[in-house]
């Protein structure tokens, strides 16, 4: 099975790679050591973000449906992608990995975890596909009125990349109100944390997936982290979620 991508019609050519590039990583990467999350302004165009919400009702792009009210998770639904992802998605998986494995491999460090992350997204891919997790995880969002997503982990298997992305594909105060992205830190006897990230249309965060490394008094410990979505309170809202490894 290869991570390859899936044609769709995009207005403009892709320039995914320049574009993650030119990010502040010095400025990202120094949020995620301090907050658990960096926001990635500007990832996506409109028409980018269009685009990919308008694929949600053509099931030939993915690989499941998942309607979270029946499992507890919340209300709303979402599918994952299907091998071959789409071109943005495809794309901008193997160019965010790059940036972000470094601050992986240093998280781990930091908290005495000897898992290491190789440079390629298809070098961790290849890991996941041996242990036999082999779905694609990239999944399309949808919200309306009344819908949240509860505070959770997307682990799906042994092994996991500790970083993601969530892109929000709709603008705030015009397709949607409400729905604000919700990161809690479980701290060691301590109260949780929330963290409530403004994002506007084609935006991006990145955040820790499970758990992050905390500087303290007496050394370096570890938070656990859980994200979700607050209620939207009217409208529609789409967001796209990039994760680096593949599901059993």
């Amino acid at each position: 099975m290869k991570a390859t991508a899936r044609n769709f019609d995009r207005s403009a050519s892709s320039d995914i790679v320049a574009r993650v590039d030119a990010i502040d990583w010095a400025k990202a990467t120094a949020d995620l050591d301090a907050q658990g999350c960096a926001v990635l302004k500007g990832l996506l165009s409109p028409d980018e973000c269009a685009e990919l919400a308008a694929l949600y009702p053509d099931d030939r792009h993915f690989r499941s449906k998942i309607v979270m009210g029946r499992h507890g998770f919340g209300r709303g639904e979402y599918k994952y992608f299907a091998y071959p992802l789409p071109d943005l998605i495809a794309e901008l998986r193997p160019a965010l990995y790059a940036r972000l494995c470094g601050i992986a491999n240093r998280w781990n460090e930091t908290m005495g975890i000897d898992i290491r992350y190789p440079d390629r997204h298809e070098a961790f891919l290849k890991r996941c596909h041996d242990a036999g997790q082999t779905r694609p995880t990239p999944l399309l969002l949808q919200y309306g009125e009344g819908d949240y997503n509860c505070l959770h982990q997307d682990l799906y298997g042994e092994h996991v990349f500790p970083l993601q992305v969530a892109i929000l594909l709709s603008e705030p105060g015009r397709d949607f109100e409400g729905g604000e992205f919700v990161l809690t830190e479980q701290r060691p006897r301590m109260q949780s944390r929330p963290e409530v990230v403004p994002l506007r249309q084609g935006d991006a965060v990145a955040f820790a997936v499970h758990h992050r490394p905390v500087q303290g008094t007496r050394g370096p410990y570890r938070v656990n982290l859980r994200h979700g979505v607050s209620r939207i309170r009217s409208g529609h809202r789409h967001t796209v979620g990039v994760i680096f490894h593949d599901a059993k």
